[in-house]
């Protein structure tokens, strides 16, 4: 099959892989129709993540059709048209039980704080991803769902990951009615938190971001107030500005470990990898969030440490809330807002490109050229 793979740092290729094929009685081979590349797959991409293997296929939002299934497999058949959430979770496990979809403890021998993950490194578990003609997925019967006839497939691929971690995001900050909520990135999952802020009740949504493409989206997707980094000169004091000197009730970090904004501290995390990430984002919510004001993080970071002012967070009484979202849990309600016609998950999707132009789609991606949002990846088309 044709496959991406990673050979080192800004450097993918496609090549001929072998065929996955069926490893345990419970697994699946699903034909990928549609995948996409995360922000997250840039960490990846740019060498941020340990233990990111040559060789390896990335890609962890994917939709397609079940091509053959285990025998033990009881809730899809071949020929099911399945969307397949970036979580890899055996459903039954401590964590699992407890809702906690993304810290299952079976499918990651590194599993000390992450589950599993297609196509995210050895460092979550080694899977081969979704960026191929065809996948291995485990558990098919706890993670896959067969998705609905209604259901456009562009949405579906946003519910994988992008728009239901977004959502997840809104959900960690705890949002009371009429609260001001900042977000941090206005990438695919920082729009998706952005306008799910206003399901949960928001009075005030405000979008920070560095780029003017991505803001002008912010505004039309998101319904949001938006502030452009380069234009102030301290970006705390702007907040407080906005918030009556206060400082917003939750801030959202969708950034993660390649923050600009503070040149120590991207060469120290992003260049030298000696920090788990650029930590400017999160102190930045740290520092713009009131007094026993709520932050969210759903930004990825390595794991080593990272400058946090976390001083800061201790004195103001700032509760901190983070995790990979458990995306199936997030369906229910995400496929009744698309249903209801409250909102187009696919609409941040911006570029469509084939398999073999892989290559161009992460470029693009990571360098922001030709206003790109979300790049999705379409197997089998020129």
């Amino acid at each position: 099959m044709r496959a991406m793979t990673y050979r080192g740092p800004y450097k993918v290729r496609v090549e001929n892989k072998p065929e996955p094929r069926i490893e345990h009685p419970n697994d699946a081979i699903v034909r990928v129709t549609r995948a996409a590349i995360c922000g997250s797959d840039l960490h990846l991409y740019h060498g941020l993540i340990p233990d990111t293997r040559i060789g390896h296929t990335f890609g962890h939002e994917i939709v397609g059709v079940v091509e053959e299934v285990g025998s033990s497999v009881r809730h899809l058949s071949r020929g099911d048209r399945v969307m397949v959430p970036f979580n890899i979770s055996c459903g039954s496990c401590y964590f699992c039980s407890r809702g906690l979809l993304s810290n299952c403890h079976n499918v990651n021998p590194n599993a000390t704080a992450i589950g599993g993950i297609y196509g995210y490194s050895h460092s979550a578990g080694g899977y081969d991803g979704g960026q191929a003609e065809l996948v291995r997925v485990p558990f098919a019967d706890v993670g896959p769902m067969i998705m609905p006839d209604w259901l456009d497939e562009d949405d579906a691929l946003m519910l994988t990951d992008a728009f239901s971690t977004g959502y997840f995001g809104a959900q960690l900050g705890e949002i009371a009615e009429r609260e001001t909520v900042v977000v941090l990135g206005a990438g695919p999952v920082g729009l998706a938190a952005a306008r799910s802020a206003w399901f949960m009740g928001a009075g005030r949504v405000i979008v920070v971001d560095h780029l003017d493409y991505r803001l002008e989206k912010a505004r039309t997707f998101a319904f949001a107030e938006t502030v452009a980094i380069g234009e102030h000169r301290d970006l705390v004091v702007e907040m407080k500005r906005l918030t009556d000197g206060l400082g917003a009730d939750v801030v959202i970090d969708a950034v993660g470990a390649e923050a600009d904004g503070g040149a120590l501290q991207h060469i120290t995390s992003a260049k030298l990898k000696l920090q788990g990430g650029s930590p400017v984002a999160l102190n930045w919510a740290i520092d713009s969030v009131r007094k026993g004001g709520r932050v969210a993080v759903l930004g990825a970071y390595g794991p080593l440490p990272s400058a946090i002012r976390f001083g800061d967070a201790m004195n103001k009484g700032v509760t901190i809330r983070a995790n990979q979202a458990p995306v199936k849990r997030q369906w229910p309600r995400l496929l009744e807002h698309i249903r209801n016609g409250d909102v187009r998950p696919g609409e941040l999707l911006t570029h469509r490109l084939p398999l073999e132009h892989i290559g161009e789609g992460y470029h693009m991606f990571s360098s922001k050229l030709d206003d790109c949002i979300k790049p999705a990846i379409i197997p089998g088309t020129e």
